[in-house]
């Protein structure tokens, strides 16, 4: 299982929210690219990087500050964050992303994103962030109606073989992952064939052990955030952690 270091951009900053309210806000890097290197020194193997701007705007805002990061290191780097048209995935792909993640796409035009993994395959990846079991789109910001694992199956059926998944309430508190909300997401990408990446509330080794240990087939690893930036451990601890260590 693989441990992805976070790094959401503001304002061309390395920043975490607090249950994705953009008023809660906590700065750690006025250059992504120095959060990026040092995760990689510590031994992170693939990033996870959100353009926050873009997510709430619907357009990426920070694509110079993700081709910097790429520049950066020598690890896959999956991006989110605005990804709602064909152009901007293509541009994010152009300046060195190993994945594009859309999220509001998924629910305003999986057609889109039907035709996106077809020409792209693996190199597409879905976020799919739900309050209470319901998803939550535009950076976040507005509610649906829609489960989480409606959509993972709608879009396994379109041929979306990687999902990452976030429980919005628990996001960024450290207070520790929401498993029941992750076993119902990672049961429908299993039955979608797919894989799923986990994000939320992850504040300690022992909940990335607590994780590790649910034994779902489809989790193929851990985003974390904020455990990180505040040192209450390291990528490498992190990844023992999941590998069992």
């Amino acid at each position: 299982m693989i441990l992805y270091p976070a790094i959401d951009i503001r304002d061309g900053r390395a920043v975490r929210l607090v249950q994705g309210d953009y008023e809660r806000e906590t700065a750690f890097d006025d250059d992504p690219s120095e959060a990026a290197r040092r995760w990689v020194d510590q031994g992170a193997r693939a990033l996870h990087v959100v353009d926050l701007d873009g997510a709430r705007e619907g357009a990426p805002l920070n694509i110079q500050r993700v081709e910097e990061i790429c520049e950066a290191v020598d690890v896959e780097v999956q991006v989110g964050g605005g990804l709602r048209q064909a152009e901007d995935v293509e541009a994010v792909l152009a300046v060195g992303a190993r994945r594009a993640i859309l999220g509001t796409a998924a629910l305003s035009d999986p057609a889109l994103v039907e035709v996106l993994a077809a020409e792209h395959g693996e190199r597409i990846m879905v976020a799919v962030d739900a309050r209470s079991g319901a998803v939550a789109v535009e950076g976040w910001q507005r509610a649906t109606e829609v489960g989480a694992e409606d959509v993972i199956a709608d879009l396994g059926r379109r041929g979306v073989g990687r999902f990452a998944f976030t429980p919005v309430e628990v996001d960024g508190t450290l207070a520790g992952p929401a498993i029941d909300s992750l076993r119902v997401a990672a049961d429908a990408a299993a039955a979608a064939s797919a894989t799923l990446v986990y994000s939320g509330g992850v504040g300690s080794l022992e909940h990335l052990a607590e994780l590790a240990a649910l034994g779902l087939s489809a989790l193929e690893g851990v985003i974390v955030g904020r455990a990180l930036y505040e040192g209450r451990f390291t990528v490498a601890e992190g990844a023992a952690a999941l590998a069992g260590g």
